[in-house]
């Protein structure tokens, strides 16, 4: 049996792969850089043979910028979805003016750049969600007091697998915004023998938002279907033959939003409540974590475009919301809003705040806030570099409402920009336009970015339309036929026992109605013309309504008796 065993460990170690090519550094057949590793010009590598961790030779790093983003020190490691892999690096500072962060397929945890004069290890657990070559490495970042210069040796890099059990959701990945309602979850399990009670090792448990275990003895991918929209989370875990965990317990949890494509044109007059967060709304999703964006009253006006409901406020650094719409690749994509501007930080920065995205997630089309003095700023654009490539002559007081219009022509690859433009009529040349780096996009996402304190005012986001044409965008007059909000539906009788429920909006147009059950499935789709809505179908049970009308949507309870 310990024969058998140790095979075991020995295929494990084969198949699951995590190997580090000379991690250890002592192999240099130049003298710049160590033999399967790759480097970038913001750093000097050489070869060690004092300060030394493991083996006989180190790898001194002299930083030589502060530049991050020119520092990158990489290996593609070849590695097995669904495996863990313990990854480390022993990381010496002899100052405290530059610190190494982890890269295990994304960036993860910093060295301590205040502890000098010792070795100290960065360690980090990761789950492979594909089979092939990952990048694992280090990033080098400026710390106070660099002023050019920053010396540290780093040694013992390692990734290498688990051998005991271990469970991986693969797909979707965490996080991850998903367009269908219709969902498989894919997952791995190594060594451990998934299979019916007293077949094999165990089994596995699932539940969908908290809801009760399901028991599962295969390893084929979760399915499920009619989802609500949002966010949903799986929890899984693998168990023993009696169904209890194992020891340390062995899980798995994955989030995931399901997100609605907004066709275009699209408006968003942010009429929810005050105090709400921006991504909780129908048409919005988070991208990245943080601070959200925050629905206040101040709504805005410009000209003869009075705005309706309230706004979107936010400022410093946290999430990213987004609108995800009607993908397009020819033409032009609008974009329009109003903006206040209300206080800058001590010491501010060019920043950018409203993104156009293509469906690769690059941001291809970027508007700037370029603060000029306390109280005073232009605004520029980009297509995609890191400053804003043209600044817009205008010069805007805090605290003053202004009208933007930006777009990206598809077909030129060119990205403009209007200032408080006239309302209506035909479109008139732009005040500041620049050429893309980039050819053959699909533009599909619009974001809302929260950078940090310094580059991230203040301010008042409102009245966002997007648009294929100027007139999309640049209405004369605001109809709040077209603009719905929770406050503005009724939904009687509720609870509701006779089969038949009414729905009463400020609009008469037609309404599209989806019902889920609390497990997120749907169970009733329909159009709703004459304000009664039949489900007589469905079982006593609490249930969610969603109401589409005029490309807007809403959520309401139901409770059926």
């Amino acid at each position: 049996m310990k024969k058998i065993y140790l095979l075991l460990l020995m295929l494990t170690s084969f198949v699951s792969f995590g190997q580090v090519v000379n991690g250890s550094f002592e192999t240099w057949s130049q003298t710049t850089n160590p033999d399967n590793w790759t480097f970038e010009a913001g750093t000097t590598l050489t070869q060690d043979m004092t300060t030394v961790n493991d083996g006989t030779s180190s790898m001194r790093v002299d930083v030589t910028t502060a530049t991050q983003g020119n520092t990158d020190f990489r290996q593609s490691v070849p590695v097995v979805a669904g495996t863990v892999y313990d990854v480390s690096v022993d990381v010496y500072h002899t100052d405290s003016f530059a610190a190494a962060r982890l890269f295990a397929g994304n960036y993860q945890g910093y060295s301590d750049q205040n502890i000098v004069g010792s070795w100290q290890t960065i360690n980090y657990v990761y789950t492979a969600t594909t089979t092939g070559g990952v990048d694992f490495g280090l990033r080098f970042y400026d710390q106070t007091g660099f002023s050019g210069s920053s010396v540290m040796y780093i040694d013992n890099f390692r990734v290498t697998a688990q051998a005991t059990p271990s469970l991986a959701i693969t797909s979707p990945t965490d996080g991850a915004i998903v367009y269908s309602q219709d969902v498989n979850v894919a997952f791995s399990v190594q060594n451990f023998n998934v299979d019916s009670p007293s077949n094999g090792d165990g089994y596995i448990t699932y539940s969908l938002d908290g809801a009760a275990n399901i028991s599962k003895f295969d390893t084929t991918d979760i399915v499920f279907t009619g989802l609500s929209f949002g966010t949903h989370t799986v929890d899984m875990e693998l168990v023993d033959n009696a169904g209890a965990s194992l020891s340390p317990a062995v899980t798995s949890t994955v989030s995931f939003t399901i997100s609605q494509v907004q066709l275009l044109p699209f408006t968003d007059s942010f009429n929810y409540t005050d105090g709400e967060l921006l991504a909780n709304q129908p048409a919005w999703t988070n991208y990245f974590s943080g601070d959200d964006v925050i629905i206040s009253t101040d709504n805005l006006s410009y000209s003869t475009l009075n705005g309706f409901g309230n706004a979107a406020s936010f400022d410093g650094s946290g999430s990213d919301p987004l609108v995800d719409f009607t993908p397009t690749s020819a033409g032009k994509i609008y974009s329009s809003f109003m903006l206040r501007v209300d206080t800058f930080d001590a010491t501010p920065s060019d920043g950018y705040f409203a993104i156009l995205r293509n469906d690769s997630g690059s941001y291809i089309g970027r508007v700037y806030i370029s603060p000029l003095t306390a109280t005073t700023y232009s605004l520029g654009v980009s297509s995609g570099n890191l400053d804003p490539s043209q600044i817009a002559p205008a010069v805007l007081n805090v605290g003053d409402t202004v009208f933007v219009v930006f777009n990206y022509d598809l077909d030129a690859d060119t990205v403009e920009l209007w200032v408080n433009p006239t309302l209506g009529g035909t479109e008139p040349a732009s005040d500041i336009n620049t050429m893309s780096g980039s050819t053959g996009n699909t533009i599909s996402q619009f974001l809302l970015r929260q950078d940090n304190p310094g580059t991230t005012p203040a301010l008042i986001f409102d009245e966002l339309r997007l648009g294929t044409t100027w007139a999309d965008v640049t209405p004369s007059t605001l109809s709040t036929d077209n603009f719905i909000s929770n406050a503005d539906f009724s939904v009687y009788p509720n609870p509701v026992s006779n089969g038949t429920v009414t729905i009463k909006s400020a609009s008469n147009n037609p309404m599209s109605v989806n019902v889920f059950d609390v497990l997120g499935k749907k169970v009733l789709e329909t159009k709703v013309s004459n304000n009664t809505l039949n489900v007589s179908t469905l079982k006593a049970g609490v249930y969610i309504l969603n109401i589409t009308q005029n490309n807007n949507s809403i959520t309401k309870k139901l409770v059926i008796k």
